[in-house]
């Protein structure tokens, strides 16, 4: 087998020439971005739907006067939460199909930015290394690494 390494002559996986690696690993790295995007839009339709049916569990409120209780404060009264999580609803459902992946992405990259921000300024770090916020993060960036050149058109 030309241009492959030893590791595959001894082990005598198949070689997919069209894709450069090892026929077992070509599929997943072409659906690999389907299930991102899959995974990435259940998770924020599913967060966007707990809060919009009121299904999020009570939670104890920030002490009283902390800039998170401040920020709640403004964010709950005027109902611009209920417009975010609407927002995270849209998105999910536009990033999970594949043709519209784009227009979710560019819905949903400044609501995790906000969410980043929040926790780094306002919250002053605290749930900022929380799995959830984490795995959406990745989830988030490896979907932009995937889509660099289709984002990269919308700045010319």
């Amino acid at each position: 087998m030309p241009g492959t390494g030893a590791l595959a002559q001894i082990a005598f996986l198949p070689y997919a020439p069209a894709y450069g690696t090892w026929a077992p690993f070509a599929n997943m790295t072409r659906y690999l971005p389907t299930v991102v995007a899959a995974l990435l839009g259940l998770a924020f339709v599913a967060f966007g739907l707990m809060f919009l049916l009121d299904m999020v569990p009570p939670q104890e409120p920030p002490p009283e006067g902390s800039p998170t209780a401040l920020f709640m404060g403004a964010m709950f009264p005027t109902h611009y939460l209920h417009f975010v999580k609407v927002l995270e609803v849209l998105g999910g459902l536009l990033v999970a199909i594949p043709r519209t992946r784009n227009f979710g992405l560019l819905i949903l990259v400044p609501i995790v930015v906000n969410i980043l921000a929040f926790h780094i300024f306002i919250a002053k770090g605290q749930g900022l290394l929380e799995p959830p916020l984490l795995i959406i993060v990745a989830l988030v960036a490896y979907l932009l690494w995937t889509e660099r050149r289709a984002i990269a058109g919308l700045a010319r």
